[in-house]
């Protein structure tokens, strides 16, 4: 399951801080603030979808994620990967590294990554 732009913004608030109120949420936006009603339709989404959850305190609602962030985007990438570079992690490799004019230190960074991920892997 996806987020839509919007959902994947309120997300990443509520990642960032972990667990959050209607009144963060909003107060996270910049001016003009969303209306109170548009939060609670996107959470509701959210809700439905298994994103998130909350606990009542009085008269708020704390909300909390339920799917970690590093879960949804490494899915996003997989997805990604499956639908546009034929299920093929090279090709999204290759495409990666010769479309994102990345500077010789980057790619010395990215290539240190990889090395390190081998070495994990052969152990």
């Amino acid at each position: 399951m996806q987020l839509s732009k919007s959902e994947e913004q309120l997300m990443e608030v509520i990642w960032k801080h972990e667990t959050v109120f209607m009144k963060d949420l909003i107060d996270s936006y910049p001016d003009p603030k969303p209306a109170t009603t548009t939060i609670a339709t996107l959470l509701k989404r959210m809700q439905d979808k298994g994103f998130v959850a909350y606990n009542v305190f009085g008269n708020s609602r704390q909300y909390y994620a339920l799917v970690k962030k590093s879960d949804y985007f490494s899915k996003h990438v997989k997805g990604m990967i499956e639908n546009f570079f034929n299920n093929s992690p090279m090709q999204f490799a290759s495409f990666f590294t010769t479309s994102t004019d990345l500077s010789s230190s980057e790619l010395e960074d990215l290539k240190k990554i990889v090395e390190q991920e081998i070495k994990r892997k052969e152990q």
